[in-house]
């Protein structure tokens, strides 16, 4: 009777301030190699993990395909790529940023091949990827502190002086950015707002999981639950067991976050609640 009170009375509490939860689903195989990025595509029911293999140049990666439960479509769905970071799709186009590389690799999702690459001169690593609703992509340079903006294959600088620049996430005509612990928004106008500020863990991911609020990753084991009005609190802290949480995936539908884990070679699957 005094478990099912205490459980009760947690769950009020959550419900009553809104604090999340993040329960263990699943774990892939381990046969994934450094996964970094999962970018999840509901309507095809697939989930597409970048594999960096090595963090190093010239390291030949690939990309994986599986279905939500974890199991494999295709280990090496796609080859021949270069210590491959961040990833996002529109439509048939995925984007691989190729760290070391200054380039972007296209990728045709239809044919699973490598259809050209983007250069992007006078940048040093090239990290996570996001794509908005028109296909824009915008992609951060972590050495440089910069963002790069590509339209119609064409790069140009978006914004820099944002230290450590990793994670990526366009909502609409804003874009977030992870920099030195805090969340970012650009506007349109390119004014630059600190959401959220004071996390650790070398923050590497962001999704949204409804207006307003966030999920955002810290490389060394830490998932956070972030808000506009500034607030965060950790949800998942696996830095003891020595468990990464790179770049994450979110399928809205499911309510299930995907976390890459590097190290461990393989993603987990949490419901968030």
């Amino acid at each position: 009777m005094k478990i099912t009170l205490t459980l009760t009375l947690i769950m009020f509490v959550q419900v009553l301030f809104g604090q999340k939860s993040l329960t263990p689903q699943w774990q892939s195989d381990t046969t994934l190699r450094s996964p970094e990025s999962v970018w999840v595509d509901a309507k095809n029911k697939v989930l597409y993990v970048s594999n960096t293999i090595a963090f190093e140049p010239n390291t030949t990666a690939f990309i994986s395909k599986l279905n939500m439960d974890g199991k494999f479509i295709k280990r090496d769905w796609v080859t021949g790529l270069n210590a491959v970071l961040g990833i996002g799709i529109h439509k048939n186009r995925l984007y691989a940023a190729e760290a070391f590389s200054k380039s972007i690799a296209v990728i045709d999702t239809d044919k699973a091949s490598i259809i050209k690459r983007i250069t992007i001169d006078g940048t040093e690593l090239l990290n996570d990827i996001t794509v908005d609703s028109k296909g824009i992509v915008y992609v951060s340079d972590t050495r440089l502190g910069k963002v790069y903006r590509i339209e119609n294959d064409s790069p140009m600088l978006y914004a820099e002086n944002l230290k450590g620049a990793n994670g990526l996430l366009a909502v609409g005509k804003d874009l977030y950015v992870l920099s030195d612990g805090a969340l970012v928004k650009i506007d349109q106008d390119k004014k630059t707002t600190v959401i959220s500020k004071g996390m650790e863990g070398g923050l590497d991911g962001i999704v949204q999981i409804k207006p307003n609020e966030f999920i955002v990753s810290g490389w060394q084991g830490l998932i956070y639950h972030v808000k506009t009005d500034g607030s965060n609190s950790v949800l998942l802290d696996t830095r003891k067991k020595k468990i990464n949480a790179a770049d994450i995936g979110y399928d809205k539908s499911s309510g299930m976050l995907y976390v890459p884990t590097v190290r461990s070679n393989s993603v987990q699957a949490y419901k968030l609640d």
